[in-house]
């Protein structure tokens, strides 16, 4: 690690679990996916340095990352916290995204027949 406490961009997601593999953190940021002040990184040489904010892009979720120190290894999920300061957005409730529906409800009874409904149903057909 250099004097001035500057590091790789993979490096670092690496070892503060934002990432499971270095070769992810690499390509995520080849792809633009993370932006350190506000620019997007197009190589994973890109160096960070303490007071940088990173704003990575994952699938589900948008990460707001002020980095507070460089890391030296990938250590516990406690030691990777110490590396940054978590800026990011509080995700909406369940209800607001429209994830807590499970759709259209229907009242007890309004729905398919029972199987003893629909045998008092083939009786009534089959009496004629």
């Amino acid at each position: 690690m250099p004097a001035d406490g500057r590091q790789r961009i993979d490096k670092w997601l690496f070892f503060s679990r934002a990432v499971k593999s270095r070769s992810l953190g690499a390509k995520l940021a080849q792809a633009g996916r993370v932006r350190i002040n506000g620019e997007k990184t197009s190589q994973a040489a890109d160096s960070i340095k303490p007071g940088d904010v990173l704003t990575i892009t994952l699938e589900r979720r948008i990460l707001v990352y002020r980095v507070v120190a460089p890391g030296t290894r990938r250590g516990p999920a406690e030691e990777a916290r110490l590396l940054y300061e978590d800026l990011s957005p509080q995700p909406a409730p369940r209800e607001a995204r429209g994830e807590g529906n499970l759709g259209p409800q229907r009242d007890p009874g309004s729905g398919r027949p029972t199987k003893r409904e629909r045998r008092e149903t083939d009786r009534l057909r089959d009496s004629d």
